[in-house]
């Protein structure tokens, strides 16, 4: 994919996902605006690229508010003369079952993600509309938006609400040609190595330098960060033009689409239901599943 001439934005660019996604766009071409809340992880960041033949220019700023936002936006007009592309990475977690959750813990964390997302993805789609020649939404889910997970009511909130952004936006951008898609990626993150039946089989590929074994990258869909990458890549260029209010899933070998919310089972009742019909007419649906299924680790 050519990236030449587009100009990107990509939040919590400084380490990880975030990082491995803006070094993917500069190498397709693009210039990229690095954001992290370390600004020293920032101009790291930036300085990589940089080196590798890329054009970048650190942001540092926490996401959230609206003045951090609208300068990313400006800081691409300033620095490489227009926007084509944001991606909305930048997350923090503060895992408390419910009942141990403060205020503090929901709030930081929706702020961050939901909040985060909205207020980027307003001021970029502002600077698109004005520009009149299109543009790129990327805005990262994940698995726990899609599925609920134990002790993440905030971060699986703020997610699932993101996936529920990118519908509206997708509908509310198509006349200014801008596509609005989010991405739920699995990866081997900080994140992922804290899950017990992962991290003795990450930290084995980290100290021996081995891949991956085929049985996580296929079943698990669970690669390097640099595995995610390609779908941003794809999502940002010319080629996915027609592409948008999708939720996509990537990770390791796996490439997904997430199914929209359908009704799965329909009775009707003349007049109305009481409880009592409701509960006699339950036996004929079949519940949904929820949570993240547990990885099925192969016997050794």
């Amino acid at each position: 994919m050519d990236l030449s001439g587009k100009v990107a934005v990509v939040t919590g660019a400084g380490r990880g996902l975030g990082r491995a996604y803006a070094e993917a766009l500069a190498a397709a071409g693009a210039a990229v605006v690095v954001n992290d809340v370390d600004a020293t992880t920032a101009a790291e960041a930036a300085a990589a690229i940089a080196e590798a033949g890329g054009r970048a220019v650190a942001a540092p700023g926490a996401v959230g508010g609206t003045e951090v936002a609208e300068r990313l936006v400006s800081t691409a007009v300033e620095e490489f003369g227009r926007l084509d592309v944001l991606v909305t990475n930048a997350g923090v977690l503060r895992d408390r079952v419910l009942w141990k959750m403060s205020d503090e813990d929901f709030d930081t964390v929706v702020d961050v993600h939901l909040r985060g997302t909205f207020s980027c993805a307003r001021a970029a789609a502002t600077r698109l509309r004005e520009q009149g020649d299109g543009g790129r939404l990327i805005l990262i889910s994940s698995p726990a938006g899609q599925r609920g997970n134990f002790g993440q009511t905030n971060y699986a909130a703020a997610k699932a609400g993101i996936v529920a952004m990118a519908r509206t936006w997708a509908m509310e951008l198509a006349r200014a040609n801008v596509t609005v898609n989010a991405v739920v990626p699995v990866a081997a993150t900080e994140m992922t190595r804290t899950i017990p039946a992962f991290a003795p089989i990450l930290e084995e590929a980290e100290r021996t330098g081995a891949p991956l074994p085929g049985w996580l990258r296929r079943d698990e869909g669970l690669g390097t960060v640099e595995d995610v990458a390609g779908l941003i890549v794809y999502l940002a260029s010319d080629a996915s033009r027609e592409v948008t209010g999708q939720a996509i899933g990537i990770g390791g070998d796996k490439l997904a689409l997430w199914s929209h919310p359908a009704e799965k089972t329909v009775a009707y009742a003349e007049g109305g239901w009481s409880a009592d019909a409701i509960a006699a007419a339950w036996d004929e649906f079949e519940p949904e599943t929820y949570g993240i299924p547990a990885p099925k680790v192969p016997a050794p």
